[in-house]
Order: structure tokens, then C-alpha cells, then sequence
């Protein structure tokens, strides 16, 4: 019997958590300004003054930034920003599998961010899932990379869609003035009433990409 080639043995737990980490962290550092840009059109709100800098578009954001901050604010935030993607993809993706395949196998036996996190894990992975398999039943495209590149552009559109207005509130709860909100259904509640439905999908742009 011929033995498994190197490309055939499954990597190893500590093999998939590394990696994970390793592209997390890569994918942060180069959409960093996108969160940043995020966060802003989605606190621009809670600033009360007149003078106080409008932000419009993804774009806009990031120019007025870099030229009235200095692109360095762009990345304000970046090693506590690595730190949580190192850590939280990591364990997400390599956990991701193990999980599946306990359940698959027939094994079966709080906050805005801990929801967000859930509808991310749930929405990003499964959906992931669901359209490669799906592509690739079909003959739509083979089960090579631009079948995954569409997979995960679908799959983070998705998740997006149900995160948004979870990470707009969780945002909106973090940065605002003490005392402006007396709970998190009270900040979602007043954004609906004041700013309407839109307002829970402020950011959702650089969100996406």
C-alpha cells in the first residue's frame, strides 16, 4: 500500500492555528484603514459640535484623515487590532473544523459583541461552505481559487448584511459620551427612532471590503 505523500497528511491543530494567525493578521495590516474608516462614518453621530469633521464616503474618510491627521491615523489601533484578529481567527478557523467534524461524524452528544461574534462565526463559515459546495456541484467553476474568492465574497457580503447592525450598536455603545445611552436597546432604539433604519448600516462599505 502506497503511504500518504506530504500534500495528503492534514496539518496538525497547532499547523492550522499558526496559519490562521499568520493571514489574519497580514489580511488586518493591509485593511486596516477600512476599519478605521468604518468606525468613524459609524461615530460621526455622537460628535455634537458644528465644527466637528463630516465624513461621507469610504473614500472621503480616509483622504480628510491622512490629510488632516496624518496617514499614520489611519493605523491608530493597529497592535490591539492584530492582537484580536491573531487571536480570534486563529482559534475560530482551527476550532471551525474540529467542531464540524464532530458533528458531521455522527458525535453529537450576552453582549453585542459576543452576538456579533456568533452571527460572524455562524454566517461567515457556513455560508463559505454552502457556496463552494455549491459551485463546485454545479460545474459552475472548479474547486480551485477563484471558486473560493467568489465563495468568500459571497460569504462575507452575507455575513455583513446580518452583522451590520449588531457592530453598528456595539460601536455606537463603546464611544459615546457617559450617561447618553442607558443601555445597549436603548442605544438601538434612539438610532432607529432618530436616524432610521439606515442607520444601523453605517459603515457597512468598509465593512465588506
Amino acid at each position: 500500500m502506497v503511504g500518504l505523500t506530504a500534500s495528503d497528511v492534514p496539518p496538525t491543530m497547532a499547523v492550522t492555528i499558526f496559519s490562521a494567525g499568520v493571514a489574519a493578521g497580514v489580511a488586518d495590516v493591509i485593511t486596516f484603514p477600512l476599519d478605521t474608516a468604518k468606525v468613524r462614518l459609524q461615530i460621526q453621530c455622537e460628535c455634537q459640535t458644528s465644527s466637528a469633521v463630516r465624513y461621507k464616503s469610504v473614500l472621503g474618510t480616509i483622504t480628510t484623515l491622512a490629510k488632516t491627521r496624518g496617514p499614520m491615523k489611519l493605523y491608530s489601533g493597529l497592535p490591539a487590532g492584530l492582537q484580536r484578529q491573531i487571536s480570534f481567527a486563529s482559534l475560530r478557523i482551527s476550532i471551525y473544523e474540529s467542531i464540524q467534524e464532530f458533528f458531521t461524524t455522527g458525535k453529537e452528544s450576552s453582549t453585542p459583541n459576543l452576538t456579533r461574534i456568533v452571527i460572524i462565526s455562524c454566517t461567515e463559515l457556513v455560508t463559505y461552505d454552502l457556496m463552494k459546495e455549491a459551485l463546485v456541484k454545479n460545474n459552475y467553476i472548479s474547486d480551485d481559487v477563484p471558486c473560493h474568492f467568489v465563495s468568500a465574497v459571497i460569504a462575507g457580503f452575507c455575513t455583513m448584511v446580518l452583522s451590520s447592525p449588531v457592530d453598528v450598536v456595539k460601536t455606537r455603545s463603546v464611544n459615546c459620551l457617559p450617561g447618553r445611552y442607558t443601555s445597549v436597546s436603548d442605544c438601538a432604539m434612539m438610532m432607529l427612532t432618530k436616524e432610521g433604519p439606515s442607520a444601523f448600516f453605517k459603515g457597512f462599505v468598509p465593512s465588506f471590503l
